[in-house]
């Protein structure tokens, strides 16, 4: 359970930069796990708020409105190969339940109220699989031809978003079982901090090798998070991760890690084990049986 504290300040804070304040009325997320999440956006790390300003405390469950609805636009990745699954047609394409893998969560975000307008990243052989799809649809699809890398396919979707968005989510489209309930999650965790990506505590005892497979050292898994999609952050904090990442030639393997070389605080939301990435054809088998299990 959620506890909502709705918050109002009455003065300019005295740690913020001038001429910020806090939105009237901002909202503060108490999560399940116990962890205490209370700050705003002033162009850098989120703050301490002091206990004066809290003047209301919402325990009924009700919905915050911390994200805007029709404020998110959605970069969907669905340019991959997917070659270690072994069939004649990219995984994401394969029929999970008799409906290709990739229109699972395009139907989630679609219904989804903060969602404005998805951006499908695809070769354009296949945009045809998800314009059959649009008459069901109550928002607006567009295309983005896939780049060499991912970062390069992320910059395409970029570029087609709505300027007045204020969160970008990017999605793998081969994640069919993530839950609108864990992108809720992930995207008012974004909205406080500007950035946010839903992980997994690990599980596995993780060792680190040397180059010749002798063990260096046990890392701690208490510390370590299995990241997965979707990946979600303020469309100029991307843009500027862009700026830094292509003018000094680096290489990254996830969409935060673009805003981590901005040095700017990435919050982690804990999602699902459920939310898997189908790879192989015991991925498949997997997501069949927990599609079925719901």
């Amino acid at each position: 359970m959620e506890l909502r504290l709705c918050l109002r300040l009455h003065a300019r804070l005295p740690s913020a930069p001038k001429r910020s304040r806090l939105p009237s009325p901002a909202m503060v997320l108490l999560p399940a796990s116990g962890r205490l999440r209370i700050g705003w956006s002033c162009g850098d790390a989120p703050r301490r708020i002091p206990n004066s300003a809290i003047f209301a405390v919402r325990a009924d469950g009700a919905q915050g409105d911390a994200v805007k609805e029709r404020s998110v636009s959605v970069i969907l990745l669905s340019g991959g190969q997917g070659k270690r699954m072994g069939a004649n047609m990219p995984k994401q394409y394969i029929p999970l339940l008799g409906t290709p893998i990739a229109l699972h969560s395009l139907r989630t975000f679609c219904r989804m109220k903060e969602v404005k307008e998805v951006i499908v990243v695809c070769d354009p052989s296949y945009r045809n699989v998800f314009e059959d799809s649009i008459e069901n649809l109550q928002i607006p699809i567009k295309f983005a031809c896939p780049g060499k890398e991912r970062q390069d396919s992320v910059f395409n979707g970029l570029q087609e978003i709505d300027r007045d968005s204020e969160l970008v989510c990017v999605h793998d489209s081969a994640r069919p079982l993530v839950s609108s309930k864990d992108v809720k999650k992930v995207l008012e965790d974004a909205a406080v901090h500007g950035a946010a990506v839903l992980g997994v505590p690990v599980k596995a005892t993780i060792k680190e090798a040397s180059s010749d497979s002798f063990v260096v050292k046990t890392l701690d898994r208490k510390t370590l998070w299995e990241m997965q999609t979707p990946q979600v952050m303020e469309p100029n904090l991307l843009k500027d991760g862009f700026d830094l990442v292509k003018r000094d030639g680096l290489e990254v393997t996830d969409d935060v890690s673009i805003v981590e070389y901005l040095k700017h605080p990435v919050y982690i939301t804990e999602g699902s084990y459920t939310n898997i990435k189908v790879t192989t054809p015991d991925d498949l088998l997997l997501a069949e049986r927990l599609m079925n299990e719901e």
